[in-house]
């Protein structure tokens, strides 16, 4: 072989070994593996807790976005949902940020547009934007050969839910699937029937495949609806406008999960995006999620 050809070949195989998955692996310096970390996110005045998966693999890793509630944090809901054992299961990174809108030291909410912090204070436009604080650390920990893009989710329970929905209508070029626990919503009430979702507050550019949790007993976001003004329509109202967004020609029939779960929704969705939402009879405003079912729903989507 001619001297240029066989340089040319040497260039293509480093070319080709420096993105590889173990490669890209290798550049992953954030945390231990099984190890649940604190770490400021470059470019942003703002830190997320993160657990590395214990199983960490030598590639990048799924991402999963946890929402606290409103006035918690990103460590009081990973505790709470316990997802950092079935990150550790399937081999997925967990990460979970504090809300843009701080009540204290400790307790903050998210600036979702349009629902008012538990204080009743609506979002101004010098509260910290939460969408770009989320993609900037999506950006971040693909940067660093931690994350695949291409297998990011959001989920996250009450005022946190409602976060992982609006995502859903913001960013769904950057998610590849969305399960809001007691808090699913598909835009705001709209102002002349607020039993019905407004359609002009949610606008997606892909089908979302959407997985709802929810009890029927939840007094704070009730799925029949009422509750909060910002809450307003029933979530079978939400779950039928996803399944118009993606195009969803199936009503799913009710299906008996458990004695005390069943499932809903829609199917024959565009690209495969179905809307599900599994509901637990006498389940309180609480994390009512088998998360199991939760990540196999994720892992089942990824975005092209």
């Amino acid at each position: 072989m001619p001297m240029i050809q066989r340089l040319t070949a040497a260039i293509l195989l480093l070319l080709a070994a420096s993105w590889s998955p173990a490669a890209q692996a290798a550049g992953c310096a954030i945390g231990k593996p099984g190890e649940t970390v604190r770490v400021a996110v470059p470019g942003t005045e703002r830190s997320v807790v993160i657990h590395m998966p214990a199983g960490r693999a030598d590639r990048p890793a799924p991402l999963v976005f946890l929402f606290h509630g409103s006035g918690g944090n990103g460590l009081g809901a990973l505790e709470h949902a316990k997802l950092a054992t079935t990150a550790d299961r399937y081999g997925f990174i967990v990460v979970a940020p504090d809300g843009g809108i701080p009540i204290t030291s400790r307790n903050f909410v998210w600036n979702i547009p349009g629902v008012p912090a538990v204080t009743g204070r609506m979002p101004t436009a010098t509260d910290a934007d939460d969408v770009a604080f989320v993609l900037a650390t999506i950006d971040w920990l693909t940067a660093q050969r931690c994350a695949d893009r291409t297998r990011v989710y959001a989920t996250g329970i009450s005022g946190g839910g409602r976060l992982s929905s609006w995502l859903g209508c913001v960013a769904a070029d950057r998610f590849a699937a969305i399960a809001p626990v007691v808090g699913l919503r598909a835009g705001n009430p709209l102002a002349a029937d607020k039993t019905h979702p407004d359609p002009a507050t949610c606008r997606p550019s892909r089908p979302m495949p959407v997985l709802a949790f929810a009890g029927d007993a939840d007094t704070t976001n009730p799925i029949a609806g009422g509750g909060a003004p910002y809450w307003q329509y029933p979530m079978t109202a939400a779950e039928a406008r996803w399944a118009d967004l993606n195009g969803c020609r199936k009503p799913l029939a009710r299906r008996e999960v458990s004695a005390k779960i069943y499932e809903e929704g829609y199917t024959a969705c565009r690209k495969g995006a179905d809307v599900r939402a599994r509901v637990t009879i006498g389940g309180p405003h609480d994390w009512v999620v088998d998360n199991d079912a939760m990540w196999a729903f994720f892992a089942a989507h990824r975005r092209r």
